[in-house]
């Protein structure tokens, strides 16, 4: 055999198993794509409900079974023997009012189903088949998966809730709370006590108490060519933090039932901003009446509970109240958490807003306070409110924060790109 043959067989030996890779790389991507291909059909089934007319021929068999029949309970539709939708039917949830049936359905999407899900099933639940009632039992509020949603939810039936039930609702809504505070209280209090520190300006600040940028700024007409420096006559700082109460802010929160999660969300930052000893805080809540609930801030879930949500909206009243608390206006800072529908006088309103501000109160106006972005607001009383220099916006509660601390030092508020 010669050299040349060996090398031409070992090429075809090379071929050939290079082939052989290709179809078995064929092989396996077909099956991959199979695989895909189901998946697909599965997820589309899982969505559409099932029936003649999805189209996926697919049959849920283990947990898709179970997570399909959860699902059904909720979403599903009206079906006779067949599995064929009944004439003139439309969907419907198949949980009843049975306390039983819907407390092994909450324990079972529990079970198939992530907590963000959960908590959207459930709101579900509660807003398509009414089962407001059934959270009156204490039993099912242990069954339930606490969020911000649930807690509004709890303090709408507040009035009507049973005293048995009433220490079991307050332990879900501290749990809530408690979980709000760990996410949020740190952040908040770096930003505003560094807020208070550099709005508290001294003339004669100790070295490391000098604000440069601002040092610099106000002596640049002492710039010396010939050094290339600047002799500064005056320095700017500011003051190390001290117990003095420095600045007042009142949160004014409209409690009707559109804005449940910004008052849940209102009391942990009030409860938050009261634990700062160099800011006094109010918290006022309203609707047609106007409740002061700051006796109550050293525990949020007591304010949540003192508030009742529903009812009218009286923005002006409310705001009559906290202009008759504020004593020392250049320090002030109010916060108006309302989507704007206003039910009592429009116009005394916008002048006892025009008259805080004219006095140096910094007025903010948050649409919502909530991850849910803006709501349905009075979009007139919004652009009157801007045309005085407080624009209204929806805040995240992450970014309540950076709102606060510029609002305390009287600088640009961060407005976000849509409200």
């Amino acid at each position: 055999m010669t050299k040349d043959r060996t090398a031409d067989m070992a090429e075809g030996t090379a071929d050939g198993m290079e082939a052989s890779g290709v179809l078995e790389a064929d092989r396996a991507n077909g099956a991959a794509e199979g695989r895909g291909d189901e998946e697909r059909l599965r997820r589309w089934r899982m969505v559409l409900g099932g029936g003649p007319a999805d189209g996926t021929g697919y049959v849920p068999a283990g947990n898709d079974a179970a997570m399909d029949k959860a699902l059904a309970a909720l979403y599903g539709r009206a079906e006779g023997r067949n599995g064929r939708l009944k004439p003139g039917s439309e969907r419907a949830g198949g949980l009843g009012g049975s306390a039983p049936s819907v407390a092994r359905w909450l324990g079972d999407i529990r079970t198939y189903f992530p907590s963000s899900v959960v908590q959207v099933m459930q709101r579900d639940a509660i807003d398509r088949l009414g089962l407001s009632a059934l959270l009156l039992e204490p039993e099912m509020l242990e069954a339930v998966e606490a969020d911000v949603h649930l807690v509004g939810t709890l303090l709408s039936l507040n009035k009507a809730m049973p005293e048995e039930t009433k220490e079991t609702a307050r332990a879900v809504v501290r749990k809530v709370v408690e979980e709000l505070e760990k996410r949020l209280a740190s952040r908040t209090r770096t930003a505003l006590t560094g807020a208070l520190d550099r709005s508290a300006r001294i003339s004669r600040p100790r070295h490391h108490d000098i604000d440069w940028n601002r040092t610099i700024a106000a002596n640049l007409r002492h710039y010396l060519p010939e050094y290339r420096t600047i002799v500064p006559e005056r320095l700017i700082g500011y003051g190390r933090a001290s117990q003095a109460v420095k600045k007042e802010v009142v949160l004014c929160i409209d409690q009707s039932g559109s804005m449940a999660a910004s008052v849940v969300y209102a009391s942990v930052f009030g409860a938050v901003l009261a634990s700062m000893r160099s800011i006094a805080t109010r918290l006022v809540v309203f609707d047609t009446a106007v409740v002061d609930l700051t006796d109550k801030l050293d525990d949020p879930v007591d304010v949540l509970f003192g508030t009742q949500l529903g009812g009218g909206t009286d923005i002006n009243r409310a705001l009559a109240y906290c202009q008759s608390k504020i004593t020392r206006p250049a320090d002030t800072v109010v916060v108006l958490i309302s989507d704007l529908y206003e039910g009592g006088i429009k116009d005394e309103m916008l002048k006892r807003v025009a008259a805080m501000k004219a006095a140096g109160v910094q007025f903010v106006t948050l649409l919502a306070l909530s991850d849910e972005g803006a709501p349905s607001y009075d979009r007139e009383h919004a652009a009157a409110l801007a045309a005085l220099g407080a624009p209204a916006f929806a805040c995240t509660p992450d970014l309540f924060p950076d709102v606060m601390a510029a609002a305390l030092e009287k600088g640009t508020i961060p407005i976000p790109d849509r409200a």
